[in-house]
């Protein structure tokens, strides 16, 4: 009786062996099936929602406390303008000026800083997502000039720079076109081969990236995301 126990005990994980053995090979055969690796891609423009606008100028002068009186009423005067044309005060942010003293400056030759001794530079910063409003100020600049503030441009760290933050609202439209590519691409290629496109077995979402769609509009961005799938082919 004691023999049969053993053996009945060495038959039953002989089954249990044998069992894995076979669940084993049908997984590697199931894993093992021919696939196709292919990229889907989805481009969108869309406009920018929201803005940064740096409203540069800059003046000289010797004396300090004129200068900041100066500041004070050209930036009071920057502030109406915008207020004026639509701008709330939550969105104006006044930097505190920058100033050099040109005397204290190494290389400085006394005669140069002569009437300009300090250099001074004044920033009123826009953020808004009212976009349209500002490129539309942006265009009318000039009214300051009428009175007496002279607008700095070119600056390259003080550039209009154009933002899209909504990129949420666009993402999953973006990634089921993206994957409707890759699977174009992936049918393509199994008409080639003589095979049929079968479903899906391992896809990666991919990288978003918003660029300018050229340098002449930032404020039109193109939004791209390229996507990598891989699908079973089915003979």
């Amino acid at each position: 009786m004691k023999h049969l126990r053993i053996e009945a005990a060495i038959l039953a994980a002989g089954l249990l062996l044998l069992g894995i053995c076979l669940y084993l090979g049908v997984t590697n055969l199931t894993d093992s099936r021919r696939v196709v690796n292919v990229h889907g891609v989805s481009e969108r423009e869309v406009k920018a929602d929201h803005v940064i606008w740096p409203i540069v100028y800059k003046t000289t002068g010797n004396d300090l406390q004129a200068l900041y009186e100066e500041l004070r009423v050209k930036n009071e005067k920057i502030k109406q303008f915008l207020v004026q044309n639509g701008i709330s005060e939550k969105e104006i942010t006044v930097s505190a000026p920058q100033i050099i003293d040109l005397l204290a400056e190494r290389y400085t030759n006394p005669a140069e800083a002569a009437g300009r001794r300090y250099n001074v530079t004044a920033v009123t910063t826009v953020a808004t997502g009212n976009v349209e409003k500002v490129e539309a100020l942006i265009n009318r600049v000039g009214e300051l000039l009428q009175q007496g503030i002279a607008i700095s441009a070119g600056d390259w760290q003080n550039e209009v720079k154009y933002e899209f933050n909504a990129l949420e609202t666009i993402k999953p439209a973006m990634i089921e076109e993206a994957t409707k590519d890759a699977r174009r691409a992936a049918e393509q290629f199994g008409k080639d081969s003589g095979s049929e496109i079968g479903k899906i077995q391992h896809a990666d979402q991919g990288y978003f990236s918003i660029e300018d769609r050229d340098k002449y509009t930032p404020s039109i961005k193109t939004v791209r995301v390229v996507t990598n799938v891989t699908f079973y082919l089915d003979n």
